[in-house]
């Protein structure tokens, strides 16, 4: 498969966002606010319009994608586009950081940092005022734009409110709500649209198979099956993005299979389940058991797991979809650890111990998960 060919499959959008790519395009606006909740594409989103921004060629569906712009824009060398993002982001993207900082971290003088820095937003504000190198306009896009602390929000805020010339702003949020207010009221907001399930499904399997023959000449799995491909898509909670980043980090049979066990290894108190998995998505995982599992015991349908996967008292089937499974006791116990594990989700990122922690974790939801 040629270079060419390559990019141009990554610049394809899911369905959803293309047609969310056309509402914008035929709108008006010098800074659009694009939020929702993780996996629903923000962040590819945020290019394609950037893309057709600064394309030669642009159509009422988005960019060329073949002039000489569109191609700066894929291998990440446009000057008049600006990446307002993390330096973990830049560099598990492959998007270029400034000289100063790329010598720090080769130099193992810190480590990159998680949080869009001030600096950054300072180099924005001077980009912003330089002329443009080849096209009409000049887009600034910022992802996550929560990861701005306020220093840094407020050095970009007068920009973003009265831009020099002919600059354009997306910021791309996964938790609008952290954004200071007065950012949000900068930019005209488009909040992103959640595909439906069997349309996530048939894209996640469309591109699964365009991973497998992007492996030609090279030992590969077989594709994986639908079924797996849907146990995943419901495991990341029908957002397809993440579902997709599962799918790709391999073996996607076993990820379903270990998922599907998940709910009753935590019952047994197995801590070896979680082995390996980091404490961000350890919370978010447990979150999920806890939302079905009370789901199912006041007679609602889980949303992450099957109803055979998680851990309820034995009952009839035919009466498992309606009956309450949950006595006073057992909700009481669920509704508590919701809410220690909400706290839990908002320190997780720098845990003392993560053994501790992962231990902590499995034996409060034993506990939980088996109070009758």
């Amino acid at each position: 498969m040629s270079d060419n060919n390559t990019l141009a499959e990554r610049s394809q959008l899911a369905p959803w966002l293309q047609v969310q790519l056309e509402s914008l395009l035929s709108q008006r606006g010098h800074a659009w606010l694009l939020s929702g909740p993780s996996g629903l594409g923000q962040f590819d989103l945020a290019l394609a319009l950037a893309r057709a921004w600064l394309c030669e060629a642009p159509s009422p569906q988005g960019a060329c994608g073949h002039c000489g712009s569109c191609h700066a824009v894929d291998v990440h060398t446009h000057a008049d586009l600006r990446m307002l993002i993390p330096e973990t982001l830049s560099l598990s993207l492959g998007w270029p950081l400034d000289q100063k900082t790329q010598e720090e971290l080769d130099n193992k003088k810190r480590k990159p940092s998680k949080e869009i820095k001030v600096d950054a937003a300072r180099q924005v504000v001077t980009f912003s005022q330089l002329t443009r190198s080849r096209g009409p306009t000049k887009v600034v896009l910022v992802f996550p734009a929560e990861r701005m602390n306020g220093i840094t929000a407020n050095t970009l805020l007068k920009t973003l409110e009265e831009p020099p010339g002919e600059v354009k702003f997306i910021l791309a949020t996964e938790a609008a709500q952290q954004l200071l207010p007065t950012i949000r009221s900068r930019c005209q907001s488009h909040t992103m649209r959640w595909p439906a399930f069997d349309e996530s499904l048939a894209w996640l399997q469309s591109q699964s198979a365009m991973d497998e023959s992007a492996k030609a000449g090279r030992a590969k799995p077989p594709p994986p099956k639908l079924e797996d491909l849907r146990v995943l898509l419901a495991a990341a909670g029908g957002r397809p993005a993440d579902a997709l980043a599962w799918v790709q980090s391999g073996a996607p049979d076993e990820a379903a299979r270990d998922w599907q066990a998940l709910p009753k290894a935590m019952a047994r108190g197995d801590v070896g389940a979680l082995t390996g998995w980091a404490p961000a998505l350890v919370v978010d995982a447990l979150q999920k058991i806890c939302h079905d599992v009370w789901a199912a015991k006041v007679g609602a349908q889980p949303r992450f797991f099957t109803l055979s996967d998680l851990p309820l008292p034995a009952r009839q089937p035919a009466s498992v979809e309606t009956q309450n499974l949950g006595s006073p006791a057992s909700i009481f116990a669920l509704s508590a650890w919701s809410k220690e594990l909400a706290a839990t989700a908002r320190t997780v990122e720098h845990p003392y111990n993560p053994g501790l922690m992962l231990e902590a974790l499995v034996s409060r939801a034993k506990q939980a998960l088996t109070t009758r």
